[in-house]
């Protein structure tokens, strides 16, 4: 039984939304934040990212920090550019890109759900990050931005969805700087509300697509105030944490690669040598190749695209985790091949989103940064959902989902 709570969300003034949604914290650097951000007061990102209004080197966990986001929320909602919702409502955050929309519906999780295991998850999270996002929650007492669900599709909920959208205009709508549309309806029709949240509770479980990390702090901040509040009855806002839940078979996940620094000391022949092992290796020359299948790579190395075929008997479609290509990919070339252990803090190997194509592994390896890079076949939504149900964790760097929610459509205050 899956919790979805209505909210009385603070939401911008429609003149400003555009200028105030931002990308999530996590996507940019801090250098990157500050440029986005430089000649623009509304960005969210003077709230997630509020070193941007320090001097530049402080540390990024610093009390200031966590200070200024205070005072800049704060800021924010005296200049009226965060209202708060009169009643409970929830949302529709519809994302549109390269044509296709995707429809989510915004309201409260459960930080019962997430202690319960109602919430599932497929990645592991960084005590360090996750201290970082509680320190956030703490000093501005709210969920600035959303985390990422996802569900088991429900026709019923979608017939709801699409009815209400195609019957009421959007309050937000706008294309962002990078081409990608936002949509935004407030569902503000009491009955309306039960139906939905009545249909939730129907589900076995919902799954975290993308945000770990945010989740993790929200449900942790929520449970930390249950324990410390000797009144607590339950129904506190506290127990509550904003996100935007997709139905599965609307989400694609893209294919998240990798990139190395060097062939752990051989040549290009020697280790074309050692694939031969696990791999049937095809030369596709100077054009760019990208994987066609499950269990098909393409590599770049010495100028020249390859297509590296698993062999039987080095992957297993019968494990949950034996079955990714990135296990295949780190159990029989990472890891034994070019000595990279620990794809969590090793510097000789880094991660590059499917968002930027094929042509970024080819120019990092051409301009000597690289030696050889290795493009994969896209995780599905069934199998980061056999993951979650299994019990078992995606290894590192496995999913990549586009477009990014932005932040600042609605935020839910701990309070309300």
């Amino acid at each position: 039984m899956a919790i979805l709570k209505a909210f009385k969300g603070w939401r911008p003034p429609t003149e400003i939304v555009k200028a105030l949604a931002s990308r999530p914290y996590d996507v940019l650097n801090s250098e990157e934040a500050r440029e986005e951000a430089a000649n623009n007061p509304h960005s969210l990102l003077h709230i997630i990212k509020p070193e941007i209004d320090l001097a530049e080197g402080t540390d990024l966990y610093s009390e200031e920090v966590y200070q200024k986001a205070t005072s800049n929320l704060a800021e924010f909602r005296k200049k009226g550019w965060l209202v708060q919702d009169e009643a409970e409502y929830l949302y529709i955050y519809a994302q549109t890109m390269n044509g296709k929309t995707q429809y989510g519906l915004v309201g409260c999780a459960g930080v019962e759900d997430y202690m319960n295991n109602v919430i599932k998850k497929h990645e592991l999270t960084r005590p360090d990050k996750e201290e970082d996002r509680m320190k956030h929650v703490r000093a501005t007492n709210a969920n600035m931005e959303p985390v990422f669900f996802s569900y088991p599709a429900k026709k019923e909920i979608d017939a709801i969805i699409a009815d209400f959208v195609a019957n009421n205009k959007a309050t937000y709508d706008f294309t962002a700087d990078d081409g990608f549309g936002h949509h935004f309806w407030v569902i503000s029709e009491k009955a309306i509300i039960e139906k939905l949240i009545a249909l939730f509770a129907e589900l076995p479980a919902t799954y975290v697509a993308d945000g770990h990390h945010r989740t993790a702090a929200a449900a942790l901040v929520g449970n930390e105030k249950k324990n410390n509040n000797p009144n607590h009855k339950g129904d506190e806002e506290y127990n509550f944490f904003l996100a935007v839940h997709f139905p599965d078979d609307q989400l694609t996940i893209i294919d998240y690669n990798r990139v190395v620094k060097d062939l752990n000391g051989m040549s290009k022949a020697e280790f074309l040598q050692k694939l031969e092992k696990a791999f049937v290796i095809k030369n596709k020359g100077k054009a760019i190749y990208k994987p066609e299948s499950l269990h098909v790579f393409s590599m770049y190395l010495g100028g020249e695209w390859y297509a590296l075929h698993a062999r039987e008997g080095f992957y297993n479609d019968n494990d949950p985790i034996g079955v990714l290509d990135v296990t295949i990919l780190t159990n029989e070339v990472l890891e034994p091949l070019l000595d990279i252990k620990d794809l969590r803090r090793s510097n000789r190997i880094d991660f590059v989103g499917g968002i930027r194509g094929l042509e970024e592994l080819s120019k990092r390896v051409d301009s000597g940064e690289m030696e050889v890079a290795f493009a994969l076949f896209p995780v599905s939504m069934k199998q980061l959902i056999n993951i979650a149900d299994s019990g078992n964790i995606m290894p590192p760097k496995t999913t990549w989902f586009e477009p990014k929610l932005r932040s600042g459509l609605v935020v839910h205050g701990l309070e309300d």
